[in-house]
């Protein structure tokens, strides 16, 4: 793989330190983030203003807090992606002193920057911009997610689809055309619009518009805000067959390029996500560019995702509020399923599949919200009527990979017994970044009458793999299949009965492999499980997937 370090964008920003008397300040150590490379300590601010000077890398900054909570800067790079022609456009006052020359900006650091609290609110803002053209009316990360509701159904044999993207340009409408035939939009739909401060970043406008009724396994094109850039997306079928693609852990990297090109070979007509998607990390430039980076897929098939720890980006006291940037991007039509929030929710498709999306990092002891919708949800499930559940998390209930050992536990203590009552199939969960598929199990168990768990957290993220295993883990006789690969699973469900899943690897060529396959069963389907709500089974069952 071609180390992006050694290929750094014209724009590409250096930092100089100012030729003044060091103040107390710029003896502060601190870490500098390599990108995709780890970690590199600094025992002050010179020194390691020094070392940026002499990268030929991109460099961004962002704020952290030492152990001894004194303010301090945590500088580094994130160009991981050297596909994505992004830059940083930088405005500040206050804190800095940019110059510009010859196109590149010079970052002069002041020997006693100003760092107490009105600081944070001073005139720093971070955008990104592509190069090479004006894109600040075009629409762009634009994704769509199916509604939930009774135009869902398979009896209405219509959608509700929900259009979001971001511009630049605020006075862009909130504006959705339409049609079945590219270039003839004869329909039209309206929305609403935010935006959101994190920090010294401002987004652009944030752009949801639902439309709809759409007809089922159907090709629309659209475009977005009146720009005359078009775009197509396929509505999911209104019966079975299905298939779902699933990654978890996906960020933006090299390996995440191989792993959605894999995925866009397929004729998937859904994309799973549990969790943890751009792997921005408080880095806001880096939800943009990995708007842009699945944009190609994302606009063409229903993506619908739940959130992950690399998503929550909470600072104490200076910004306490979780998942701005994720619940202000990615909705997800939650309030259609009866949640009050957008990091937990369900939906139906095909007529034949219940899909719960459950939060990891929302609260889920018996007496939290989610707890509560979650019961209320699945005794609405007629597994007659819809002979599938399935469910996605982040953290794993089941993991034997010594990667984020125990992290599920309490999750799994508070919630596992409402999903084996309701006879759920499968539980996706990403998280730790490998790929391991375990029996039906329940209470740490194998039980024919509980959900197959497998983990899915090989997206490609930049972090990079989970490459150990504890073969002496108390699950270990429980896991059926492990590996640290990347790559991605299919899971296609063919009849109301039978539903096929795959697991392909990123092969070093360029290429996929199937790595792992089975054929599930629906519990619904189970004469020995007695139908949703049934008894739990003898030790004598027979414990097959």
């Amino acid at each position: 793989m071609q180390d992006s370090r050694m290929t750094p964008p014209e724009d590409a920003i250096n930092v100089k330190p100012q030729k003044k008397k060091p103040s107390k300040w710029m003896s502060t150590a601190v870490q500098i983030k390599e990108g995709c490379w780890g970690k590199r300590s600094f025992p002050s601010v010179q020194q390691a203003t020094k070392w940026i000077q002499e990268r030929p890398v991109n460099v961004h900054l962002t704020m952290l807090f030492s152990p001894r909570s004194k303010f301090a800067f945590k500088f580094g790079h994130q160009f991981c992606q050297p596909n994505l022609s992004l830059y940083l456009t930088i405005s500040i006052r206050d804190l800095f002193h940019p110059k510009k020359e010859d196109g590149k900006t010079t970052m002069v650091f002041p020997s006693a920057p100003r760092l107490a609290l009105p600081a944070l609110s001073s005139g720093l803002r971070i955008h990104t911009a592509a190069t090479g053209e004006d894109h600040r009316n075009s629409p762009h990360q634009v994704f769509v997610p199916p509604t939930t509701g009774p135009c869902l159904s398979s009896r209405r044999r219509s959608h509700e689809a929900r259009v979001s993207w971001i511009t630049d340009d605020r006075h862009v409408p909130s504006l959705v055309e339409y049609g079945k035939v590219s270039g003839k939009y004869d329909t039209a739909a309206t929305g609403e619009h935010t935006s959101y401060i994190y920090f010294f970043y401002t987004s652009g406008k944030i752009h949801h518009v639902t439309i709809g009724p759409l007809e089922s396994d159907t090709v629309y094109y659209y475009r977005c805000g009146g720009i005359d850039q078009e775009f197509s997306f396929k509505t999911p079928p209104a019966a079975l067959p299905i298939e779902f693609a699933v990654i978890g852990d996906l960020g933006q990297t090299e390996w995440t390029a191989s792993t959605l090109a894999h995925v866009a070979e397929s004729n998937y007509d859904m994309l799973l996500l549990p969790g943890d998607l751009s792997y921005a990390d408080t880095q806001q430039p880096l939800w943009d560019s990995f708007g842009r980076f699945v944009q190609p897929y994302a606009s063409k098939r229903p993506w619908m995702v739940t959130e992950g720890n690399h998503d929550i980006e909470a600072f104490p006291v200076f910004h306490c509020h979780p998942f701005v940037a994720y619940d202000s991007r990615w909705r997800m039509p939650y309030e259609e399923s009866g949640s009050a929030s957008n990091l937990y929710y369900s939906f139906d498709v095909a007529g034949a599949v219940h899909v719960v999306m459950l939060g990891s990092y929302a609260d889920f002891n018996a007496s939290s919200a989610q707890y509560k919708w979650l019961v209320a949800d699945l005794a609405k499930v007629d597994r007659r009527i819809t002979p599938w559940l399935v469910a996605l998390l982040h953290a794993p209930w089941y993991n034997t990979n010594l990667a984020h050992q125990g992290e599920g536990e309490s999750m799994r203590q508070a919630m596992e017994s409402l999903l084996y009552r309701a006879r759920a199939d499968v539980v996706f969960a990403g998280h730790v970044h490998a790929y391991e598929r375990f029996t039906r199990a329940y209470d740490n168990k194998a039980n024919p009458c509980g959900p197959a768990y497998i983990t899915i957290g090989d997206g490609g993220n930049r972090e990079g793999l989970a490459l150990q295993f504890d073969k002496h883990h108390k699950s270990a006789s429980l896991s059926l299949f492990r590996e640290a690969s990347f790559g991605h699973g299919r899971l296609k469900v063919v009849n109301g009965t039978h539903a096929h899943w795959s697991w392909h690897r990123n092969d070093e060529d360029d290429g996929s492999t199937v790595g792992d396959q089975v054929w599930v069963e629906s519990l619904s389907a189970s004469a020995a499980c007695g139908g949703p709500l049934g008894g739990v089974p003898s030790a004598s069952t027979k414990v097959e997937l």
